[in-house]
C-alpha cells in the first residue's frame, strides 16, 4: 500500500520496491550512509544475515549492522 494525498492504494511491487529504494538513496544522500541502519532477526538464517550486512555494506556504504546473534 503507498499513501497518497492521506489515502492508502494499493500499489506494484515495482512501484513499492522503487519507492523504498528511493526513499533509502534520499537519506544516504541527505544525511551520509551513516544515517542508516539495519537490525537482523536472530533467529534469521546465516545466508539471510549475510545478505543483510552485504546490502548495508555495499548498496547503502554503511557498518551500522546488528544481528542480536550473541543471545
Amino acid at each position: 500500500m503507498i499513501r497518497e494525498n492521506g489515502e492508502l492504494r494499493k500499489a506494484t511491487w515495482d512501484e513499492a520496491l522503487t519507492r523504498a529504494a528511493d526513499g533509502f538513496a534520499a537519506i544516504r544522500d541527505e544525511h551520509g550512509p551513516e544515517a542508516l541502519g539495519m537490525f537482523s532477526c536472530s533467529k534469521s538464517t546465516n545466508e539471510m544475515n549475510y545478505a543483510a550486512q552485504k546490502f548495508m555494506r555495499t548498496a547503502i556504504g554503511s557498518n551500522n549492522i546488528d544481528s542480536c546473534n550473541r543471545t
